[in-house]
């Protein structure tokens, strides 16, 4: 965590799985959390405000911003949490579905990096984390235009890191392995047992696991740490 008494910290996709837990640890330890979702979130904390937004729209993510410098004027961290998967052959893959995946996978990580960036800039300060995912190292077949769409935003983040540098904004990517949440449900088992058997560290991940790294990568002394992608379980 930086050194400011209250971080301003943004969060996408906080109705459930990873974005809620983030959410809900970023509250706990003294964060000012805005979180977004297209569904309903049940997270009751003081020190959370909810954006019930549909991020695939270039409106509703403006709109999110707006309300930021209003209540705020300022933004410490973003976490580009939200994502979609087709857990399927790219032959039997609708193009409507390849459009979702890349508007909220990729798209909407650059809108809100655009978008946060701009604010950041303004203090000389800022923490840009973006999630990613070890299919792209792993190649899970099944998950190409997942794994298509979390490359693109490894690619952006990186050069994004470079664009926004002079500005104290520092940009990485964490690279998620499977964890214990509702979104592993309509996966099947031997799929997800088949890819903890391709990690280094053969287990799933815990929410701990994530937040001690982008507890790391917030600190204002990590300042020199910028355009890297940090994959779990030793990818």
């Amino acid at each position: 965590m930086n050194n400011m008494e209250h971080p301003v910290t943004l969060i996408t996709g906080t109705s459930r799985g990873v974005g809620k837990e983030l959410a809900l640890y970023y509250c706990n330890h003294g964060h000012k959390v805005i979180g977004c979702s297209r569904g309903v979130c049940d997270i009751s904390h003081e020190n959370y405000m909810h954006i019930t937004a549909d991020i695939s729209k270039e409106e509703d993510i403006l709109n999110i911003f707006k309300l930021i410098r209003l209540q705020y004027k300022r933004l410490d961290n973003l976490i580009n949490n939200a994502a979609i998967a087709s857990i399927n052959t790219s032959l039997l893959t609708p193009y409507s579905v390849a459009d979702d995946i890349s508007k909220i996978n990729f798209l909407a990580a650059f809108m809100f990096s655009r978008e946060a960036s701009k604010i950041m800039m303004k203090k000389n300060f800022g923490r840009i984390i973006n999630i990613s995912s070890v299919d792209i190292q792993l190649k899970v077949d099944g998950n190409a235009l997942y794994a298509a769409a979390k490359s693109a935003v490894e690619t952006y983040s990186r050069v994004l890191a470079k664009e926004v540098s002079t500005y104290g904004i520092t940009v990485n990517t964490i690279a998620l392995t499977p964890i214990k949440t509702s979104l592993l449900e309509n996966i099947v088992e031997e799929k997800i047992d088949m890819v903890i058997d391709m990690l280094t560290i053969k287990r799933f991940a815990e929410i701990s696991d994530i937040t001690n790294l982008i507890d790391f990568l917030m600190k204002k002394e990590s300042n020199y740490i910028t355009s890297q992608v940090i994959a779990l379980g030793g990818v």
